[in-house]
C-alpha cells in the first residue's frame, strides 16, 4: 500500500478504491502505522507553525502549545481510530454486516483520509478547524460508498450503520481530544506563567 497513491485515490475516486480496499488483507497495525499515524502528521505540523505564527504571546509560547497539540493530534488518530472501529465492529451483526475488526479499521481509518489531508490549513491557527469539519462531512460520503464493500452492509441497513459509525468516530474523537487539551495543553499554560510569575516575583 502506498500511502499517497491511497489517499489520493480515496479521496478522487472513492468507489473504485473501496474495491481494492476490499480485496486487500486488513491489517489494522499496518493501517495505523504506516497510514494514519503519516496522515496525522500533517495537522500536528500545521499546528505547530500555525501556533507559532499566530499566537500573541511570542515564539516560545507559541511552539509549546503547538508541540501540544501536535501530540494530541497524533495520539487521538491512533486511539480514536482504533477505539471506534471496535465499537463499529461490535455493532455490525445489528446491522447485517460482517463483524471483522480489521476491515472496521479500513472503514474508519481511510474515510476521514480528507480530515488529516485538509489538516494542513492548521496552519491558520483559528480556523483550521472549520477546514477538518469539511474534510469529515466529505469522509462521511466516502464512508457510505465503503460500506457495501469492506463490512458487506446491505443497502436497506446503510444509512442507519453509517450514522453509528461516523458519530462513533466523532464521540471518540472528541472525548479524547478534549481530556489531552485539558492535560497537555492547560498544562504547558499553567507551566508556562506559573514560570513567569516566579520568576517575576524573583
Amino acid at each position: 500500500m502506498n500511502l499517497v497513491e491511497r489517499a489520493k485515490n480515496i479521496i478522487t475516486s472513492p468507489k473504485t478504491e473501496w474495491d481494492v480496499i476490499a480485496n486487500e488483507e486488513p491489517n489494522a497495525k499496518q493501517i495505523l502505522f504506516s497510514y494514519v499515524l503519516p496522515l496525522a502528521f500533517i495537522p500536528a505540523i500545521a499546528s505547530v507553525f500555525g501556533s507559532i505564527i499566530f499566537n500573541p504571546f511570542g515564539f516560545g509560547f507559541g511552539l509549546a502549545i503547538g508541540i501540544g497539540m501536535a501530540i494530541i493530534y497524533l495520539i487521538i488518530s491512533a486511539t480514536s481510530i482504533m477505539a471506534s472501529a471496535f465499537i463499529v465492529d461490535a455493532l455490525a451483526p445489528n446491522f447485517g454486516s460482517q463483524k471483522n475488526y480489521g476491515r472496521s479499521v479500513q472503514l474508519i481509518a481511510y474515510s476521514i483520509t480528507p480530515m488529516f489531508v485538509l489538516g494542513i490549513l492548521n496552519i491558520i491557527f483559528f480556523i483550521g478547524w472549520l477546514f477538518m469539519l469539511v474534510g469529515i462531512g466529505y469522509g462521511i460520503y466516502i464512508m457510505y460508498l465503503g460500506l457495501g464493500n469492506v463490512m458487506k452492509t446491505p443497502e436497506d441497513k446503510k444509512v442507519g450503520y453509517l450514522i453509528v459509525s461516523m458519530i462513533s468516530f466523532l464521540f471518540v474523537f472528541w472525548v479524547f481530544y478534549w481530556i489531552l487539551y485539558l492535560i497537555i495543553v492547560t498544562g504547558i499554560i499553567t507551566a508556562i506563567f506559573g514560570f513567569g510569575m516566579m520568576t517575576g516575583f524573583n
